[in-house]
């Protein structure tokens, strides 16, 4: 197990440094190489002209291709790093790029930011996190979308990420990063995705099972230290609608945030210009605003500080 000090420092340097911008223009993010991989092995092996069957099994290819790349450079670099202070650094840095937490607080708050604006600027900002047509959401669709987005990424790209870390090490953070974003690029269950993304949706699914319901614990438990959130409210939607969802780890982050902060998400919605009515999470407000994205994100900082005591906790006991 990886030292519960070095997943603190790690957390904690991305939450309040995150990745810095002059590095992103210059060689690009982690998971951007991720990407730039599955995309060539996508176009080599999702070829429409073959069989069902044959681009299934290149989906599995493709999957094992990226998990084994990814294990072996972050082993190799694991390995390379010196024992001292600079060993560390580079470790704590190169585990901080693969949590999310400022980057998800930034996009989700550009939409209630947005939305004050105008409605067209509401929809731009959240575009750019969620899988659903924007361009004919009104001010609730935009409020809606931005506060599942924030309780899905919550758990895929903070609580995640962390447990990997905790249990795996540097190379156990980057195979889950790499399984999660093989999943977003071409887990989607449409005709040109639905045989070559299989195995990345299922692995993904397996891969979240545990951190969907530790992000809904957490969502929970820090309603119960937070002014106007309702924690009581919270259990209930989880026990009662997570289950509904058509995600099997989905609702639960879901339905926790909703619970908490007295909202109800789910509903009708379109992706790809398809119609899609989801079960609904939580049982309070049905038309939503920019505040309500206000009051998501006060709970979600809450519960990042929450984390960082829990963490700093097991740092100072285990150490």
């Amino acid at each position: 197990m990886l030292s519960v000090i070095l997943v603190f420092a790690a957390t904690l340097f991305e939450r309040f440094v995150g990745y810095p911008r002059p590095l992103l223009n210059a060689v690009g993010h982690p998971v951007m190489w991720m990407g730039k991989l599955i995309d060539i092995l996508e176009k080599r092996g999702n070829d429409p002209l073959l069989s069902q069957e044959r681009r299934r099994r290149n989906g599995y290819v493709m999957l094992a291709i990226l998990i084994a790349v990814t294990l072996v450079i972050t082993v190799f670099i694991s390995a390379l790093l010196p024992s001292g202070p600079l060993g560390w650094a580079v470790k704590i840095f190169l585990a901080s790029t693969l949590i999310a937490q400022k980057e998800l607080g930034r996009a989700v708050g550009a939409v209630a930011e947005g939305l004050r604006s105008s409605l067209s600027e509401g929809r731009e900002a959240v575009s750019h996190i969620v899988g659903r047509d924007a361009k004919e959401l009104g001010e609730d669709g935009v409020a809606r979308g931005a506060i599942e987005s924030l309780a899905e990424n919550t758990s895929d790209g903070i609580i995640a990420p962390i447990f990997y870390l905790f249990f795996f090490g540097l190379p156990g953070i980057a195979v889950y990063k790499a399984i999660n974003t093989a999943d977003s690029m071409v887990g989607h269950k449409n005709e040109r995705f639905s045989a070559f993304g299989f195995a990345s949706a299922k692995l993904d699914d397996f891969a979240n099972f545990l951190p969907a319901r530790l992000s809904a614990f957490l969502f929970a438990a820090t309603a119960r230290f937070s002014k106007q959130m309702d924690s009581d409210a919270a259990w209930r939607s989880v026990k009662r609608d997570a289950k509904h969802h058509r995600s099997p780890n989905a609702g639960w982050p879901e339905a926790a945030l909703a619970g908490a902060i007295g909202v109800k998400l789910g509903g009708v919605r379109n992706y790809d210009g398809e119609t899609v009515e989801l079960a609904t999470m939580g049982e309070g407000k049905e038309v939503l605003e920019a505040d309500d994205i206000d009051r998501a994100l006060k709970l979600y900082g809450h519960m990042l500080t929450l984390t960082l005591a829990l963490l700093l906790g097991l740092a100072m006991i285990f150490g």
